[in-house]
């Protein structure tokens, strides 16, 4: 009887291993091992014959005149994540748009300040001759309204809000829902257990635009998935964003109860959910940078599956353009999937043809409007 069992055990693992090699249709290099059973997908709608994004005019600009300060948010430059991102932009302005870099000025944040310490932030920079001024990130919005009107004639970038009544404040903002949908279809169909999770950085309605998305693109890709939700830090507390050790807590719970691939919109606190899902065996999905690529998580890079791009580069570097070219009227009011404003990363090779061809097929019918994203959980 031991012998019979033990056969049928070992028949049982060789026909999930195979259900799941038929069923996951681009999981096949996921590394993930568990009990639990794959997704039984949607049919996915097919994939465009061309792409439906639009593209920038290449034509040459001349920004050697300017001098761009930059204002980041809680982790400046080097958090693997949103201000890398938007220093990923001012890099390929600098480049292609000839800004001496002696003529830029970067600034970050630090937790918890005071909103006198924004405002002397943007003061400092636009009192120096910097002209444009991003403020990267939604923190920088109050601020701004004071520090744009004592400056008419600085032009300023804000990303991630808006400014009511602030000509010179150019909101730069993005359909963050739509391109956590993809990851979500991605999450999906890398998950061996059906199982998956979402760790937000601050429980506030810009980061419940991440996790609404995501949660809606895996439910349409296999209605059935599982999905777990935490947030770090609630509303207010913004140490969400920066605090590591709480980032690796809240994933491995996550783990714990079953997920295997989590999707981090944290900031510098994803570099503790990486290091979760590298301990448990599972996979991640970066956000905001190809995190894949980001030197200060290459230890843990080989667990994320995809990140959500949120190009913050794309919009800093457009701005930047605009301004070179007195042309801020040129800006897409959003950085959606249609401009390339929100993406998918395919670094790493878990992204293989067949997932790619259903995540474009999803893309398409977003951009079409054929499929509505919710931005509220």
């Amino acid at each position: 009887m031991r012998g019979v069992a033990v056969a049928a055990i070992a028949l049982t693992s060789v026909m999930t291993m195979a259900a799941c090699a038929k069923d996951s249709g681009g999981g096949s290099n996921n590394s993930n091992t568990g009990s639990g059973a794959a997704c039984e997908f949607a049919t996915p709608p097919a994939a465009p014959a061309t792409s439906n994004t639009s593209s920038a005019a290449g034509e040459k600009v001349d920004g050697s005149a300017l001098k761009v300060g930059l204002a980041y948010d809680i982790g400046g430059r080097g958090d693997a994540s949103f201000n890398d991102s938007a220093a990923a932009g001012l890099d390929k302005a600098l480049t292609d748009f000839g800004i001496k870099k002696e003529n830029t000025k970067e600034l970050s944040a630090a937790p918890s300040e005071d909103e006198a310490s924004k405002q002397t932030r943007l003061r400092q920079l636009a009192t120096e001759g910097y002209n444009p001024v991003i403020g990267v990130g939604f923190a920088y919005a109050e601020s701004m309204k004071l520090v744009a009107a004592q400056f008419p004639n600085v032009k300023f970038g804000l990303i991630d809000a808006a400014v009511e009544g602030a000509a010179n404040v150019t909101p730069l903002t993005f359909a963050e829902h739509e391109g956590s949908f993809l990851a979500g279809v991605i999450a999906a169909y890398q998950s061996k257990k059906c199982h998956v999770g979402f760790v937000g950085g601050v429980e506030i309605p810009l980061i419940q635009k991440f996790e609404a998305g995501y949660v809606q693109g895996a439910k349409a890709a296999a209605p059935k998935i599982q999905i777990e939700k935490k947030y770090i830090t609630p509303a207010g507390d913004f140490t969400g964003f920066q605090d590591a050790p709480k980032g690796q807590e809240a994933a491995k719970g996550q783990i714990d109860k079953g997920a295997d691939v989590i999707y981090q919109a944290a900031g510098a606190s994803g570099k503790g959910i990486f290091s979760a899902a590298k301990q448990a065996g599972v996979l991640a999905i970066g956000v905001d940078s190809d995190q894949y690529n980001q030197a200060t998580v290459a230890d843990t890079k080989e667990v994320i599956a995809s990140s959500m791009l949120k190009r913050v580069d794309v919009a800093v570097y457009d701005f930047i353009r605009a301004a070179a070219k007195n042309d801020l009227a040129s800006l897409p009011k959003v950085f959606d999937l249609k401009v390339n404003g929100v993406g998918y990363a395919t670094s790493g090779g878990k992204i293989d043809a067949k997932l790619q061809g259903i995540l474009e097929g999803y893309k398409a019918q977003i951009i079409e409007g054929k499929i509505k994203v919710a931005d509220k959980p």
